[in-house]
């Protein structure tokens, strides 16, 4: 029987449909008044439809961790799909129900991938691959940590950041798509994409941030609330719009890509904006947003030999800044552009970024990649076929410099 669902602050039509193990598509279906459900508001009923059931017999040794881990389902999914059973009093001979939809991999965006998707991901990586490192290298302007993950432990200090803008939160599953194929290889001792991982492995440390402005990831996916701390802000700052796709900045309307110390004032009198607001604003002064700060910091503690910054869309490579860049930098946008398809652009007219500052503080090669083609927010529709391009580049960023 179908079943009522009181929306949560926090909730998705994607996150709702990856707990009851329903698409997004029969939601919609059996719920008409969402329109496109761009936007769910908490304390709206919602219909869950029926559903495939998969069920599992309790066997001598079980525990929740256990089954959640052997059908790659995460242990807050298996309690909502079983709201009777008390885990700590599992019996022999129990039936309990398994989540559908459950999948053999781990990182699989089928919707808005968000700050929540990200972080359980990340939890259930971690578990099947012990040899990730991860730690918080600081927070965002609400709170929430912004993770580097480490993979890989050789001489060559490598980089890669998504989502420095919010509509452009795609990057962010890109990455982590990459980490647990890389993962996946490097245990299994094989290959990606016909390089071996062990040697990878053991030439390069690649430390990944996939999500640098988890705040504005979260207000394009979920839009705002009155329970929203800058609730009136945003509304005035967004022109009384409630559709917040276009918003690329962080929760305080700066644009965290404009936010660095390389010749920040000229961007400033470049740009149009003169205020917090969804795109352009570059603050009132360089590094004033603790998400920039953060990654300063980061990027200075650990000294890497080449960064890239994902952003999106227009299938380009920028590898130059004010001819602060290195001789080799051209040779490797030359490379990455032959293993992408993309366009290897020498860029002018644009700073304060932190590919920009990147090289303009170490004088080494620093990258922007702009993944795919269309209008921001790109459909994850797109996925599959961006990922096939940018893997190339990933890859070829852990080979392309010596020490």
């Amino acid at each position: 029987m179908p079943s009522s669902y009181v929306v949560q602050r926090g909730d998705t039509l994607y996150r709702i449909g990856r707990r009851y193990g329903i698409s997004v598509s029969a939601l919609l279906a059996a719920n008409p008044q969402l329109g496109d459900g761009s936007y769910l508001v908490p304390g709206q009923v919602i219909t869950i439809p029926d559903r495939p059931v998969n069920r599992y017999v309790i066997q001598p040794g079980d525990t929740f961790y256990y089954i959640a881990r052997r059908f790659n389902v995460s242990i807050q999914d298996l309690l909502a799909a079983n709201p009777n059973v008390v885990p700590q009093s599992l019996q022999i001979g129990q039936t309990i129900v398994i989540p559908a939809g459950n999948r053999m991999t781990i990182v699989d965006p089928l919707g808005p991938y968000g700050f929540a998707e990200m972080q359980e991901d990340l939890a259930l990586l971690r578990e099947r691959y012990p040899f990730l490192e991860t730690v918080v290298i600081g927070y965002s302007v609400m709170g929430k940590p912004i993770t580097a993950v480490k993979i890989g432990g050789g001489p060559v200090k490598v980089h890669y950041n998504g989502a420095f803008h919010a509509n452009e939160w795609i990057t962010t599953p890109l990455i982590m798509k990459f980490l647990e194929d890389y993962a996946a290889a490097y245990a299994q001792g094989g290959t990606i994409r016909g390089r071996s991982a062990v040697d990878l492995y053991n030439q390069s440390s690649l430390w990944l941030v996939p999500m640098v402005n988890p705040d504005g990831v979260e207000l394009v996916q979920e839009g705002v609330s009155s329970q929203h701390p800058f609730y009136r802000q945003l509304l005035e700052w967004n022109n009384g719009s409630y559709d917040f796709t276009g918003w690329k900045a962080n929760i305080r309307g700066v644009d965290l890509n404009d936010q660095y110390p390389a010749f920040w004032e000229e961007e400033r009198d470049r740009r149009p904006t003169l205020g917090p607001g969804p795109r352009d604003y570059p603050g009132t002064a360089p590094l004033t947003e603790p998400e920039a700060i953060t990654m300063a910091n980061f990027t200075r503690n650990t000294d890497f030999d080449l960064v890239i910054a994902f952003h999106t869309q227009g299938r380009e490579i920028y590898w130059n800044y004010r001819d602060y860049e290195p001789p080799e930098a051209e040779t490797i946008a030359n490379r990455f552009g032959e293993v992408s398809g993309y366009r290897p652009v020498r860029l002018t007219g644009s700073d304060a970024g932190y590919k920009d500052w990147f090289i303009l503080e170490f004088r080494r090669p620093g990258f922007t990649v702009e993944a795919g083609q269309g209008v921001n927010p790109l459909p994850i529709s797109q996925f599959p076929q961006i990922y096939e391009e940018v893997i190339g580049i990933m890859l070829e960023g852990l080979t392309a410099v010596e020490v």
